[in-house]
This record gives structure tokens, C-alpha cells and sequence, in this order.
């Protein structure tokens, strides 16, 4: 299978840069912060490929949303942090 998005990805699984991506960064946060921050186990290449827009399971994304709003104190939704 031809690979369309330069990142390694099969075409149709990169929904490219999500909000998370932006918002991680107005907070001054990175990577290790979430991983830190959950309260189960993720890695840093979870919190990278979903940040990135690859696409994920509900399983991970609940994962990334409930890391993020341990990080932040937040009460964030996945619509609020991925864009598909």
C-alpha cells in the first residue's frame, strides 16, 4: 500500500495536527507530562501519534483525554481534543 502522508502512516489513518497538539503547547506541555500525569500506564509514542492525528482507538483516546485532564485539572472531551 502506497503511503500518502510522509509520515509513515497508511492513507486514511493521519487526520493530521489535532487540537491537542495546540493545546499541549499553549500549557507548556509536553510529551513525559501526560505520561506522568495518568493514571494508567501510556507512552510517550501514544501521546506523539495522537497529538500527530494518527488515528487511534476509543481505548486510546480515553486514555490521552484522561492523561491530559490529570495534567491540567481540566474537564476536556475528546471532541474537545481530537478533530475526528
Amino acid at each position: 500500500m502506497e503511503r500518502q502522508d510522509g509520515g509513515g502512516a497508511p492513507e486514511g489513518r493521519a487526520m493530521g495536527e489535532q487540537p491537542l497538539a495546540r493545546m499541549m503547547r499553549e500549557r507548556g506541555l509536553a510529551n513525559h507530562d501526560l505520561v506522568a500525569a495518568s493514571a494508567r500506564p501510556i507512552t510517550h509514542k501514544l501521546v506523539m501519534r495522537a497529538a500527530r492525528g494518527r488515528r487511534l482507538t476509543l481505548h486510546s483516546k480515553a486514555l490521552v483525554v484522561e492523561a491530559f485532564n490529570r495534567a491540567t485539572g481540566g474537564t476536556f472531551r475528546a471532541a474537545d481534543l481530537f478533530d475526528y
